[in-house]
């Protein structure tokens, strides 16, 4: 098999880093996030790409860059908040591992007011913003996802540890979506 063996998703301030991490860990396996890997192949940050060339255009490197990362990295794969919404990174996404994490706006808010380097929640109100973006990619997530695990409660091994239970559920029993 090549490619990813999971690929999270979700909305910004889920933890699909910290998680992510904690997964390759559990699962022996490399891990890469698509931003840093952006950032790596750009050589300047995700916010200065925002503001060099718009968000249009870094959702075309993000493409480039997730078709490269789905044909290469064998282990886990985090994806930056929008990269799933991208047509052509929705069609690749289509039948792959996909987990989608999910938080709810009290966490979210948390980890939200700890981080800085967030372009799409630039404004007088990042958690309106938040909210806005979470109704509009939820429909997308929920679309792709093979899994849906809440990432809001526990560290992310705890969440990595969940994960990790319900894929080996998947394998011996069919595993049904979970509805909004």
């Amino acid at each position: 098999m090549t490619g990813p063996l999971a690929i999270l998703i979700g909305p910004m301030a889920a933890g699909k880093t910290s998680v992510g991490r904690a997964l390759a860990s559990r699962l022996e396996v490399p891990f890469a996030d698509l931003d840093a890997l952006i950032v790596e192949a750009e050589g300047r940050s995700i916010p200065a790409i925002f503001a060099a060339e718009g968000e249009a255009r870094f959702r075309e490197i993000e493409a480039e860059a997730l078709a490269r990362a789905l044909a290469e990295h064998p282990g886990v794969l985090s994806l930056g908040g929008g990269a799933p919404l991208h047509p052509a990174s929705r069609e690749r996404l289509r039948g792959a591992p996909v987990i989608f994490l999910d938080v709810d706006e009290r966490v979210a808010a948390r980890r939200i007011s700890h981080g800085t380097g967030r372009p799409m929640l630039q404004g007088q109100d990042p958690m309106a913003r938040w909210r806005e973006l979470t109704v509009e990619r939820g429909p997308v997530y929920r679309e792709l996802a093979a899994l849906r695990i809440d990432s809001g409660h526990g560290s992310p091994s705890r969440v990595a540890r969940a994960i990790v239970t319900a894929l080996q559920g998947e394998l011996t029993t069919p595993l049904q979506k979970e509805t909004p």
